[in-house]
């Protein structure tokens, strides 16, 4: 972590700031985390993140399967691997994908375009994931390497989900790019050592 953690019970300057302490915790099962502990030394920030990220985790109408994947290949896509190990336990949990589909999030081609997906379903990963799990998996590629989602790929994910879905799918994804990216640049939960993540700068 390149920065030091609050401590687990810690003494804030206002009232409002321990409100957003207590908040978070109540969100949490009584207990801060990592991210929590790295967040809350900007209160105002936690606070807006703790609202944001509550609903997109337990207030939308997703099955477990089809969020935690979004947030697993993002993950992966953005060698996020405190997120990694936070949701993969959950997708599993899910019961719908398999062990084998999961590990192959790690693999999988970086495809955002109908041609990628078809060498991808001749090669490897092809039979792992249905229908509406592989239009996901698509459409998070797109959004997380290139922002640009192409038409053919929103079109395949829009036949299979309501529009109150898809926005939850948007949002999801989105949300955590940003929750990636915040981790990944402060190392939050220490992970570029554990998983080889080169953040010296050097060229290689």
């Amino acid at each position: 972590m390149r920065l030091p953690y609050i401590p687990d019970d810690p003494k804030m300057e206002t009232e409002e700031d321990a409100a957003v302490v207590q908040r978070v915790k109540d969100r949490r099962g009584g207990k801060l985390i990592a991210l929590d502990k790295t967040l809350l030394h900007a209160p105002p920030v936690a606070n807006g993140w703790n609202g944001f990220l509550g609903a997109i985790r337990t207030q939308t109408s997703l099955p477990d399967s089809i969020r935690e994947l979004a947030i697993c290949r993002v993950a992966v896509l953005n060698k996020a691997w405190y997120e990694w190990d936070s949701h993969r336990p959950i997708l599993e949990k899910s019961g719908v994908l398999s062990a084998e589909a999961i590990e192959h999030l790690k693999e999988r081609p970086r495809a955002n375009e109908e041609v990628a997906r078809r060498q991808e379903a001749k090669t490897m990963g092809g039979n792992l994931f249905d229908e509406k799990h592989s239009a996901v998996l698509e459409y998070t590629d797109a959004m997380t390497i290139g922002c640009i989602v192409p038409e053919p790929v929103f079109e395949r994910l829009r036949s299979f989900f309501t529009e109150r879905e898809v926005v939850e799918i948007t949002s999801t994804v989105a949300a955590y790019n940003c929750v990636s990216r915040f981790l990944v640049a402060l190392d939050v939960g220490e992970m570029a050592e554990k998983y080889g993540v080169d953040m010296s700068g050097k060229a290689a």
